[in-house]
């Protein structure tokens, strides 16, 4: 499991991956902060200077994903993450697959 480019995780993207890990068990989670492409926002200046964890993209395989859609699946996340939006998370670029999924694709 990969982390941001940073060489250490800051307190939003541990929280990330243990509320993730611990509810939906993934096979795999790749967490990306993608917070430094926003820093230029006003709005993300006004958080930490411009430097905070606002925005990150998420690669997530899990099998507790299996018959929901996309949506469920994205709303599953939004929901565990609750607090994270409140304190200053700003966007998330969700990738959500089940373990099915990744090997139908790899066939091909």
């Amino acid at each position: 499991m990969s982390t941001s480019a940073a060489s250490e995780p800051g307190p939003v993207e541990r929280s990330i991956r243990e509320k993730l890990t611990g509810a939906l068990n993934p096979a795999s989670l790749t967490i990306t902060n993608d917070s430094w492409r926003h820093r230029h926002h006003a709005a993300m200046r006004d958080q930490n200077g411009g430097s905070g964890e606002t925005h990150f993209t998420l690669n997530i395989v899990s099998n507790e994903f299996k018959g929901k859609t996309s949506m469920q699946r994205h709303r599953m996340i939004y929901s565990l993450l609750n607090e994270e939006f409140a304190s200053g998370l700003h966007a998330l670029s969700l990738h959500t697959k089940t373990e099915e999924e990744i090997q139908a694709k790899s066939a091909n």
